[in-house]
């Protein structure tokens, strides 16, 4: 399974182009904010969307927001990860500038599988979201289909 991270605008560059067969999308956008969704109909085999702030853990009280309320979906969406990777699917992690949400999903993705989320942390292109990662990762470490 490979893992890709894409901006919103990439994204609607590559759907142009032609888009990569047998791919799964977990597509992030902004609760609070005008990011516009992008249309995979017909492209993703299968899609994910969650729609949560960009925002980090100090942050949270600035959107009334507790820790455990934030990122509700994570048990739901490691779901969707775990079928996708026993259905042999590449994932596509999406969110509106491709560094943040979007790279902190694809590092504990990465992380998961092959102990490999350092090296999204790592790259100076990313500045993976740490809720998010955390979210995922535990969601992933917890998921009842995977035990």
């Amino acid at each position: 399974m490979n893992v890709y991270i894409y901006s919103r605008e990439d994204i609607v560059q590559l759907l142009k182009k032609g888009f990569p067969d047998n791919t799964a999308v977990i597509s992030f956008s902004g609760q609070f904010s005008t990011e516009h969704m992008v249309d995979y109909y017909g492209k993703a085999k299968r899609l994910f969307r969650v729609k949560i702030p960009d925002i980090h853990y100090d942050e949270l009280s600035d959107y009334d927001i507790s820790y455990e309320d934030y990122f509700t979906e994570a048990d739901e969406l490691a779901e969707f990860i775990i079928m996708a990777q026993k259905d042999r699917l590449d994932i596509i992690c999406q969110c509106e500038y491709g560094q943040s949400r979007s790279a902190g999903c694809a590092a504990a993705i990465l992380e998961f599988f092959y102990k490999k989320g350092i090296l999204v942390f790592a790259s100076y292109k990313y500045c993976p979201n740490q809720m998010v990662f955390h979210k995922v990762y535990d969601a992933l470490k917890n998921c009842k289909i995977n035990n």
